[in-house]
């Protein structure tokens, strides 16, 4: 392995796939855990009868997570009602974060179309994430500091250097069939930081492309996790298994966290889904006992789709007229089932209860 310095630029990144023993008898076993929990996540949303009806909620939800690692701060009321409401919210932060969610959907679309995963959409990725029209880095000084400003890593310099080591990643994720998917997801990701292709919105841009490469690979028909949130909750570990690869090439540990990210974001996934799907299915029930002329699957599916609604949503479904859908959510509200909210000038109506699972 080449020799690392912290100061200079790491134009000797080894490429992909590692010259080391990967799959380890305590990779293999985490392996298993992380592929059966991922399963049981995918059949949970396969069975939904509407499995795209919570995506933007849940999206949502990864963006402001991913968004929180970079110091991107802001509130889950913020995020919603920005989504729902006419009023043009002046949070940086909530920008921002509603941007990510749209480069998710970005992404996967154009997965839909073309199914590689490749530098011009990591471009297309970040130029959504950050709303310019950065490409890969051209220009030298880039390093990454540590809160004390002193510089631990120098990422490769040059652009015909970066473009190479993308060009070589890019074939380990489309063509690279040896190494079990998930082992290989971690691997990507890695590289993928390491490399550090852009000014900015690398790791924000490398959360989103860990979700591509589960759909990619079929082991997730709809990206409907909250990878980051482990992220956030054991970020020195995150940290530090990307420095041990590099300077150590230590590449077992990190394997392993990521691998216990997608086992634990899978069962807390699947945790999740069955709530909201429960309640939804109990608040269908008692709508339909206490308002039955209210009632109807579409009502409840439009109050569940995401926290807040308005009148609009439910007349764009065509459930009736401004004054029609104005008696329904009034009565909805009467009768506990929203909570009404003034934003501007619209009035937005809350599913507290759905609100709550989602932030839990």
């Amino acid at each position: 392995m080449e020799s690392f310095i912290k100061t200079k630029p790491y134009n000797n990144l080894p490429l992909l796939p590692p010259k080391t023993e990967l799959e380890t008898k305590e990779v293999l076993i985490k392996t298993i855990a992380a592929s059966r929990a991922l399963a049981q996540l995918n059949g949970a949303i396969r069975n939904l009868p509407n499995p795209n009806l919570f995506i933007d909620a849940l999206h949502l939800q990864e963006a402001k997570a991913s968004s929180e690692i970079e110091n991107i701060i802001t509130t889950n009321d913020d995020i919603y009602q920005a989504i729902v409401a006419d009023k043009k919210f002046d949070n940086p932060a909530t920008k921002e974060v509603i941007n990510y969610k749209e480069a998710i959907w970005l992404g996967l679309s154009q997965l839909e179309k073309k199914p590689f995963i490749t530098t011009n959409l990591c471009v297309e990725i970040v130029q959504c994430i950050k709303q310019n029209t950065a490409g890969v880095r051209t220009t030298p000084g880039t390093t990454l500091s540590n809160k004390k400003g002193e510089t631990i890593y120098t990422p490769p310099s040059g652009e015909e250097v970066i473009r190479a080591k993308m060009a070589n990643l890019e074939s380990f994720i489309n063509e690279n069939s040896t190494i079990d998917p998930l082992i290989k997801m971690a691997i990507s990701h890695y590289q993928f930081e390491a490399i550090h292709p852009f000014l900015d919105g690398n790791g924000r841009t490398g959360r989103i492309i860990l979700l591509l490469q589960l759909k990619l690979e079929k082991l997730l028909d709809v990206p409907a996790l909250y990878l980051s949130e482990y992220i956030i909750k054991y970020k020195n570990e995150y940290y530090k298994g990307l420095r041990n690869i590099t300077e150590k090439n230590d590449w077992s540990k990190f394997i392993i966290y990521m691998l216990d990210m997608v086992e634990k974001t899978s069962i807390d996934g699947l945790n999740r889904l069955e709530s909201i799907t429960k309640l939804m299915d109990l608040t269908g029930e008692n709508i339909k006992d206490t308002l039955p002329k209210v009632y109807s699957k579409d009502l409840v599916e439009v109050i569940f789709r995401l926290p807040y609604t308005k009148r609009q949503n439910l007349i764009d479904i065509g459930l009736g007229t401004p004054k029609t859908v104005g008696n329904y959510l009034n009565a909805l509200e009467k009768k506990g089932f929203l909570t009404s909210i003034k934003v501007g000038k619209e009035k937005l109506y809350l599913n507290k209860k759905l609100m709550n699972i989602l932030v839990k």
